[in-house]
């Protein structure tokens, strides 16, 4: 499978998140939604979720509140996972009741490790048949999944024996998206302070939706051309939309709203309850800025954060 950008690297590639979800997400797909701890993109979650789309397989390292939001508005059927939890502040309510105990259906749940996950992005982005790892060497995960297989290396080991060593496999998905600072009209994105595997998730994708708190300028990406973690070429749309990865945080737009985080676990806990703050919070709002308007001026400030600028470098030129 080759890695397409469906607009071309040099085109105005900018889409509302409502043409973007509906172009690039279908039924039955698989769509991996990245960023780690930061940059999470919930308002592309939530998209999903306004448009009804079901059977989804999600893939998500750190499976956390957005997906507990699909799970609970039955968007998805299979979770593809490293991680699941309320980020250090609780638990998932609509996710434990589904693997638990099947409630109100189960879930297919397909378990790594971090780096196992990684791996997988990897040979997905590398167009690769699988990726070898050590790190499941001790570890029962094989016994679970039983996409975890062993392989005969083709080189002896250091002693000079035959060495069989875990892979896993490539992941391909449908769809990525992505939560960033900034990009311009092309897709050139990019990101600093906390980073996970956006690149790679991007790059193993059929396609890819790169969800920004700002566009900006051709002049400002190439001001700072190292902070590109994601190039044109690898995006099929970039969506406008601030304050889209609430309640995570976005460095150097707001801070992460650890309120918001605490209060889930009681949220989630209570089916009905769960269920009644997606009907105000998801479905009763038209889009996401309905959404932060909804939050109100207070709130955000609230989440304000103060400047803390980096400083410029000479990348220097041919004289």
């Amino acid at each position: 499978m080759e890695r397409t950008a469906g607009a071309g690297g040099g085109a105005d590639k900018v889409l509302s998140m409502r043409e973007a979800v509906a172009a690039f997400v279908h039924d039955g797909d698989t769509v991996s939604l990245e960023g780690f701890t930061h940059l999470i993109p919930t308002a592309a979650g939530h998209e999903i979720i306004r448009q009804g789309r079901r059977d989804l397989t999600v893939v998500r390292m750190t499976a956390d509140i957005v997906v507990d939001q699909m799970l609970a508005a039955g968007c998805v059927t299979r979770l593809v996972s490293s991680f699941v939890g309320n980020s250090s502040a609780g638990s998932l309510g609509e996710l434990r009741r589904r693997i638990e105990h099947a409630d109100p259906e189960p879930l297919v749940f397909e378990e790594y490790s971090h780096y196992g996950m990684v791996c997988r992005y990897l040979a997905g982005a590398q167009r690769l048949p699988f990726h070898p790892l050590r790190s499941y060497a001790g570890s029962d995960l094989p016994s679970v999944n039983p996409g975890i297989r062993k392989v005969t290396s083709p080189y002896p080991a250091a002693d000079g024996s035959t060495e069989e060593i875990y892979v896993v496999p490539p992941v391909h998905p449908d769809v990525t998206f992505i939560h960033a600072q900034r990009a311009d009209r092309r897709g050139n994105t990019q990101i600093w302070g906390l980073t996970g595997v956006q690149a790679e998730a991007v790059y193993a994708a059929e396609k890819a939706v790169v969800v920004v708190e700002e566009l900006v300028a051709d002049e400002v990406i190439r001001a700072d051309p190292n902070r590109t973690l994601v190039p044109a070429h690898a995006v099929d749309a970039v969506v406008l939309c601030p304050r889209g990865a609430h309640p995570s945080f976005a460095q150097g737009y707001y801070d992460r709203d650890n309120a918001f985080y605490r209060a889930w676990s009681a949220i989630s806990k209570d089916p009905a309850r769960l269920r009644a703050w997606l009907e105000e919070w998801v479905y009763g709002t038209a889009d996401h800025a309905a959404y932060v308007a909804k939050l109100g001026e207070e709130f955000w400030a609230g989440l304000a954060v103060g400047e803390a600028p980096s400083g410029s470098v000479d990348y220097g030129r041919r004289l």
